[in-house]
C-alpha cells in the first residue's frame, strides 16, 4: 500500500549534486568576488529549482540538496553554541581522496537555546515545496567518534557524562525548534553506529581510550534525549552508512553488532540503511526491527552513475521481507549524492535517473 506520511514508498536520503552555478558561486564568495547577500539569492534561485525537480520525478519528500552547506556535518555542528569548526588533521580516512581536514571541538558548555541558523534553511523549503519538507541533519554522535576526548577539553567537562547529557540537550532544544518551524520529518545523519561494525575502527577507538562495546549505548541515549520533545506527529529517521566522499567510503562490516540497541533502545520511527554493496552485510539483522518502526532499504547506489535494473532491485527487496514484514519497507538511494559540495562521480542526469527508478519501482510495488 502507499504511504501517506514519510518515509514514503520512494524516498531519499538528502544531499544532492550541486548544480555549476551554485558551485560557480560559492568558489566567488569565498575569493571574495561576490558578498554574501549575492550568494544567498543564487542559493535561493538554485534551491527553488531542484524542488521543483524532486517534485517533478514524483518525490513526496523534498530538501535543499545541502546546497547552503560544504559538509553535511561540519555546517550543522560547528553552528552549535560550545562548538567550533577547524581545519586539522583527519584521525578516519577514507579508502581514496580525502576531504579537506575539517574538525570539530568544543570550546564551552554546549547550553544552547534552540535557535540554529538551519532553522531558517528548513523553512525555505517549506515555503517554496507542495510535497512534504525533510530536514537532514547529523546525528549528535558526530561530535563525539571522529575525536573522543580529543574533542572535549577536561577543563571544560572534567567528566564525559556531563558532555554526553548537554548534548543531547542541545539537540532537544534544536529539534523542538525545527518542530515550532513547522518540520514533520526530521533525519538524524548517524555513520557512527556503522563505523562501529568495522572491527578495525572499533580498533582505533579502543586506542585512544573509548569502549567500542560501550558507545552505542552512549550514543543511543543521546539520540533518545534529541529526539525526547519531539511531537507525536513528526517522523524522526536515522541514516545510516559508510562513509560518502567523491564514491568513497570508509567502513565495512554488515549491521549485526548494533541491530538489536539500534532498533530497539532507539526512539526513531524510521531507519533509511545502505544496503548497495557487500560491505553492508546481509538483511538478517532487519530480524530486529519491532512491529510499527519503517526500514528504507538503499539498493540504489548513489556512488556510480550506471542505473540498477528494476527486476535486481525487486528481488533484494524479496531477500529484505524474509526477515521483516514488506509493508514495514521503502525504497531509496544508499546515501546522498553529495555528502560534500565536491558530489559523487556521476552527472545530475544520472542522478535523476536513479530517482526517478525509485519512484517507479515503488510504484509497481507498493501502488
Amino acid at each position: 500500500m502507499p504511504r501517506t506520511k514519510p518515509p514514503f514508498r520512494a524516498d531519499h536520503v538528502g544531499s544532492l549534486l550541486r548544480p555549476a552555478a551554485l558551485k560557480a558561486a560559492r568558489d566567488g564568495f569565498e575569493r571574495g568576488e561576490i558578498i554574501a547577500a549575492e550568494l544567498a539569492a543564487i542559493e535561493d534561485s538554485e534551491i527553488e529549482r531542484v524542488i521543483r525537480k524532486q517534485e517533478e520525478v514524483g518525490l513526496r519528500s523534498v530538501t535543499d540538496g545541502e546546497f547552503r552547506r560544504a559538509f553535511w556535518n561540519y555546517d550543522f555542528l560547528g553552528k552549535l553554541n560550545g562548538v567550533e569548526a577547524y581545519l586539522g588533521e583527519r584521525k578516519i580516512k577514507f579508502q581514496g581522496p580525502q576531504p579537506k581536514p575539517m574538525m570539530l571541538r568544543v570550546t564551552g558548555k554546549l547550553d544552547g537555546d534552540g535557535s540554529h541558523p538551519m532553522i531558517e534553511h528548513f523553512k525555505f523549503v517549506a515555503a517554496h515545496a507542495e510535497a512534504t519538507a525533510k530536514m537532514t541533519i547529523p546525528s549528535p554522535s558526530s561530535l563525539h567518534f571522529r575525536y573522543g576526548r580529543n574533542a572535549v577539553p577536561p577543563a571544560i567537562y572534567p567528566r564525559m557524562d556531563d558532555f554526553y547529557r548537554d548534548l543531547g540537550e542541545s539537540y532537544r532544544k534544536v529539534v523542538r525548534a525545527f518542530a515550532d518551524a513547522g518540520c514533520r520529518y526530521l533525519q538524524l545523519d548517524e555513520v557512527n553506529f556503522t563505523y562501529l561494525c568495522d572491527p578495525k575502527l572499533r580498533a582505533l577507538v579502543a586506542e585512544r581510550g573509548d569502549d567500542p562495546r560501550a558507545l552505542p549505548q552512549i550514543y543511543a541515549a543521546m539520540i533518545n534525549a534529541a529526539v525526547s520533545d519531539a511531537p507525536a506527529d513528526m517522523t524522526t529517521a536515522m541514516h545510516l552508512c559508510r562513509g560518502n566522499f567523491q564514491s568513497t567510503f570508509v567502513a565495512s562490516g554488515g549491521y549485526e553488532p548494533v541491530a538489536e540497541i539500534l532498533f530497539n533502545a532507539i526512539d526513531i520511527d524510521a531507519y533509511f540503511m545502505e544496503y548497495d554493496s557487500d560491505r553492508a552485510g546481509g538483511f538478517e539483522p532487519l530480524r530486529f526491527v519491532p512491529k510499527g518502526k519503517m526500514v528504507v532499504l538503499g539498493l540504489v547506489t548513489s556512488k556510480r552513475g550506471s542505473l540498477e535494473t528494476k527486476d535486481a532491485i525487486k528481488r533484494r527487496i524479496e531477500q529484505a521481507a524474509e526477515f521483516i514484514d514488506p509493508d514495514q519497507l521503502c525504497l531509496s538511494p544508499q546515501c546522498g549524492f553529495a555528502s560534500t559540495e565536491e558530489g559523487n562521480i556521476l552527472t545530475e542526469e544520472q542522478q535523476w535517473a536513479k530517482l526517478r527508478l525509485i519512484v517507479d519501482v515503488a510504484d509497481e510495488i507498493w501502488g
